[in-house]
């Protein structure tokens, strides 16, 4: 838009350019088929022609210009008709202030002579008829111009606002692109750590698991239980292994509501560790949202985990319940219990994690902890329900 803009601009200053000098000849041809003396005539016109050529713009260029249309006008009144609009046009070009007016003024005077056949009469009428043909030309020149400047003005407002609007939508180009960039490498960035906590939450847990079997087994305690445990311990960690790299949900809520995974998950941890674990329903049981039913089952076996490795407990309890507006997972045990402030410098990754998967989703992870006195963490999430 704004080429096409900068095209018609060029377009119309030659046009603009080229006004005068057919303004000029126009007068000439017509006064020569009314029969005006030609050579006193086209030697004027040649000089106004070289004047507009050659003169600077300016208030020297103006004065000399209406004195050659006041000479031409002797010639016949096609140029006062004609070429005088040259005078009126750049009086009000080249002049400034109340030298406009006075410019205009005097081309206006010339041109109503030449119409009048010569000066006005020496009486009241004839000087008041004259004056007031003289104002009337001088009023519509300034009211016609005035308007013309307002026009050009606000083209050039036009033009100026729609090259700002080109740069801001070159800019936001430019931003769209930095934040595409931005967005696929914070893409790139969860998708490592999702990948970091199902390895964590399935991998690690699951090897850690054979690891304690395998030991157990060493020690000749039931060995061939341990064997089993470990087995199956390594074919569910292999199938969630398959399931993180296909980013499908876990296994347990494949085909089971949450309620049910999350009581699955507590028996059979309490078997392989030879530990009580209870769970407890609270409030009216409904499907959650895929990803809130895996926070909390990751969230689940992760506090389990814990359990198992650090806290040495005894009983360990978890209690689902399904309030209005949230869903909270908490998890007891009896076991030694630890610092919570200091719980990040052994640079594990099970309470990072899980307070990681929570604040995915605008939730609350609350741990209270202290050496020697058990562990609870809870874990609130949005009671979203599933389409």
């Amino acid at each position: 838009m704004t080429d096409r803009l900068e095209r018609w601009e060029r377009l119309q200053q030659r046009q603009l350019a080229a006004t005068p000098y057919v303004l000029l000849a126009v007068s000439v041809a017509l006064s020569l088929v009314a029969g005006e003396r030609p050579w006193p005539m086209l030697a004027m016109a040649a000089a106004a022609a070289g004047w507009l050529r050659l003169v600077p713009r300016g208030p020297a260029h103006v004065a000399g210009l209406i004195a050659l249309i006041a000479l031409l006008c002797t010639q016949g009144t096609w140029f006062a008709a004609f070429f005088g609009f040259v005078g009126y046009l750049h009086s009000w070009w080249y002049l400034r202030g109340h030298w406009r007016l006075l410019g205009v003024a005097a081309t206006a005077a010339i041109s109503v002579t030449a119409y009048s056949g010569g000066p006005p009469e020496a009486t009241v009428p004839g000087i008041l008829t004259f004056l007031f043909f003289t104002a009337t030309i001088v009023g519509g020149v300034a009211m016609f111009s005035f308007f013309g400047e307002i026009t050009l003005e606000r083209n050039a407002e036009r033009t100026h606002m729609v090259q700002q609007l080109q740069a801001t939508m070159r800019e936001n180009a430019g931003l769209h692109a930095q934040l595409l960039v931005q967005a696929r490498e914070a893409g790139v960035l969860d998708e490592r750590q999702r990948m970091a906590a199902e390895i964590h939450d399935t991998l690690g847990q699951g090897l850690t698991g054979i690891i304690t079997q395998l030991q157990a087994a060493r020690r000749g305690e039931d060995w061939q239980r341990h064997v089993d445990i470990a087995i199956r311990l390594a074919r569910d960690s292999l199938a969630e292994a398959r399931r993180s790299v296909h980013a499908v949900g876990p296994g347990h809520l494949a085909t089971t509501p949450l309620d049910q995974a999350l009581r699955a998950v507590v028996t059979e941890w309490g078997d392989r560790n030879e530990t009580t674990a209870e769970f407890t329903v609270t409030g009216t049981v409904r499907p959650m949202h895929p990803e809130i039913e895996q926070t909390l089952l990751r969230t689940a076996q992760e506090a389990l985990a814990n359990a198992a490795r650090h806290a040495g407990a005894s009983r360990v309890g978890l209690t689902l319940s399904y309030m209005e507006d949230v869903t909270t997972l908490d998890v007891r045990d009896d076991g030694t219990g630890f610092d919570p402030a200091r719980a990040g410098d052994a640079g594990g990754f099970g309470l990072t994690a899980m307070r990681r998967r929570v604040d995915r989703l605008a939730g609350t992870l609350e741990i209270e902890s202290a050496p020697g006195a058990g562990t609870a963490i809870s874990a609130s999430v949005p009671a979203v329900t599933r389409d």
